[in-house]
């Protein structure tokens, strides 16, 4: 079988039980050295100032949103397409999520519709580069500029992507990261981190984090409990070093799988539209999908849907009123997702390739 993805440790087995073993016996489990360690090597890599763990991608959001000081009022421009929390998270906050519809080939927000969506009420954009694959950035931080408004970059599966040959999280005031164990930098568990390039915002998110304590017992302002455990912190210490191989693997594979698939008709591969693209997913197009989903899991090669449902069409959302986006409808029936990890091996891409032409 060919599984849509690989959670065990491989190559980083040592290194992350070493990391875990280092914890333990230390015996300091919350807010130690590890997480500041984690968050002075994790800035570096993404080109920002400082990190903050925090206890998910959801809550970098949120925080940052919280740190801009957008809140009930306020409307947040985002994308229909991605995992629902992005949206979840600007209700957190009080705030209204606004949807715009997305771009057909990039499947990020599209910058016209974030145009048209701006109101008396807009405060911030939040982008979603989504699979990998940056948004239109220069267009967004244009907008914003014209309009006056906040962007928070949702980076949750972007890790170390481009944008024109500049790291994604560098382009808004603050950034969201995601170290869910599927993402392209995971834990053995739930982890998250904002990047800024404001001290003063830096330091309200630690505070934020660690509910609102200027100090200990002393709770300045209303805080969350949503801290990046040690642990976690060392394990995402342990693999960051290995994040650029695991970047350039996945943008092999990729090049294979185009390579590969290219003539077969009954899917549609979308396009690379940045070359700092990096594959946190794979996905393709089909009007057929479940049908050719169906015949792949007969032959034992697993594939995933990412998303099925637009988040405009979740009850969640009912109550936001939110606008319709008939792009993220027709994107949502028709994509699914095929395997792609490090640890895939080229064997593994072409006999995907070979089940899909014989569909």
């Amino acid at each position: 079988m060919i599984p849509f993805l690989q959670l065990r440790p491989g190559e980083d087995a040592s290194a992350v039980r070493s990391a875990i073993d280092r914890v333990v016996d230390r015996g300091w489990f919350i807010l130690g050295p590890e997480l500041d360690a984690f968050e002075a090597e994790f800035a570096a890599a993404v080109s920002a100032s400082r990190a903050v763990g925090v206890g998910t991608g959801t809550d970098a959001i949120a925080i940052a949103l919280r740190c801009l000081g957008i809140g009930p009022g306020d409307e947040v421009i985002t994308s229909p397409l991605s995992a629902a929390y992005s949206a979840l998270a600007i209700m957190m906050v009080g705030a209204r999520p606004v949807f715009a519809d997305i771009d057909p080939q990039r499947f990020t927000i599209d910058p016209a519709a974030v145009e048209a969506a701006v109101t008396s009420r807009s405060a911030a954009i939040l982008p979603v580069h989504l699979y990998g694959q940056a948004a239109d950035m220069p267009a967004i931080m244009a907008i914003a500029e014209r309009h006056n408004l906040a962007v928070v970059e949702d980076c949750c599966q972007a890790h170390l992507a481009t944008c024109g040959g500049r790291p994604v999280g560098s382009f808004g005031t603050a950034a969201a990261y995601s170290f869910y164990p599927t993402k392209n930098l995971g834990a053995l568990g739930d982890g998250g981190a904002l990047t800024v390039n404001d001290f003063g915002l830096a330091d309200r998110a630690k505070r934020l984090r660690n509910g609102g304590q200027s100090d200990r017992y002393q709770h300045a302002e209303f805080g969350v409990n949503s801290r990046l455990d040690e642990i976690q912190a060392a394990i995402l210490r342990a693999r960051l070093p290995l994040l650029p191989g695991w970047t350039e693997r996945r943008r092999a594979l990729a090049r294979e799988y185009r390579a590969q698939l290219d003539g077969i008709g009954s899917i549609n591969v979308p396009p690379e539209l940045d070359g700092g693209h990096v594959y946190h997913l794979f996905p393709v197009l089909s009007d057929r999908r479940e049908e050719i989903r169906t015949a792949l899991a007969q032959t034992g090669i697993d594939t995933l849907v990412h998303y099925p449902i637009p988040i405009p069409r979740q009850a969640a959302l009912a109550s936001e009123a939110p606008a319709q986006c008939p792009v993220a409808d027709r994107i949502c029936s028709q994509i699914f997702s095929l395997p792609l990890y490090p640890a895939l091996a080229g064997a593994d891409v072409t006999r995907v390739a070979d089940a899909l032409r014989r569909f």
